[in-house]
């Protein structure tokens, strides 16, 4: 399961806050070095919902096309002679 977008930005305010609070220097080097990964985290996180949302667009307008590859299915006229 990956971490969602909402709680990776949870986590990082979390750690910097932390580190802001921390009296001891490894615990604010840590604390900031958690929150670091966890903004690299959002940002992956992130880029996955955009792809989700474009991904969910994309099958919305093929649904629209009647489920068809091919763009001009259903519009091209058949003249019998």
């Amino acid at each position: 399961m990956q971490p969602s977008l909402i709680l990776c930005r949870t986590q990082e305010a979390r750690q910097r806050a932390l580190a802001s609070a921390a009296t001891l220097d490894n615990v604010r080097n840590l604390a900031n070095l958690a929150a670091a990964a966890w903004a690299k985290e959002a940002k992956a996180a992130e880029q996955r919902e955009d792809r989700k949302l474009r991904t969910r667009a994309d099958a919305d307008a093929l649904q629209d096309r009647g489920m068809s590859e091919n763009p001009d299915r259903g519009h091209a006229e058949i003249a019998f002679a």
